[in-house]
């Protein structure tokens, strides 16, 4: 882990500290087909997040094709503030959150190999936010393809605290 992460994730509360990052949580659009998180006793289970932003998908391809490495990462960052702001939707504050699992889909070429590094990135923000409680259990697995041609998409598991 980073000297950057470990010392952000000292200070403040979570909410401050993604403000010091200058980050905001993004407001989720509504789907008619499902719901972007659903709590059952402590657990929330939340939804695969695509990287958008203000309703604009941030990217489109196959990691190690059209889409290079620091890309995909930057995409990653995006999927798990929603995922956050998911998880804020079912509990009502970010310092009730803690992450329990995260899986990490990126759509990528056969001989990519470097999907751990892709969801670092989002590992790496969940810590810098979220301190200890942003720790969790991880896989990050290569697929052929993601819906809307996204390059990244992430599912988690969080509790309650």
């Amino acid at each position: 882990m980073s000297g950057r992460v470990a010392s952000v994730a000292d200070t403040g509360s979570a909410s401050d500290r993604l403000q010091a990052l200058g980050l905001a949580l993004p407001e989720l659009r509504e789907n008619p087909y499902y719901v972007d998180q659903r709590t059952v006793g402590s657990s929330i289970y939340i939804s695969g997040q695509l990287p958008y932003r203000d309703g604009e998908l941030l990217g489109q391809g196959i990691v190690g094709r059209d889409v290079e490495l620091e890309t995909a990462r930057e995409l990653a960052r995006h999927a798990v503030l929603n995922c956050l702001a998911a998880a804020v939707q079912a509990v009502g504050d970010l310092e009730r959150v803690r992450i329990a699992q995260m899986l990490v889909f990126v759509a990528s070429t056969p001989d990519f190999g470097l999907q751990s590094r892709v969801a670092n990135a989002a590992s790496e923000l969940l810590i810098e936010v979220l301190g200890e409680n942003g720790r969790h259990a991880r896989t990050a697995i290569g697929v052929a393809g993601l819906p809307l041609n996204s390059p990244v998409e992430i599912q988690m598991v969080c509790t309650a605290l």
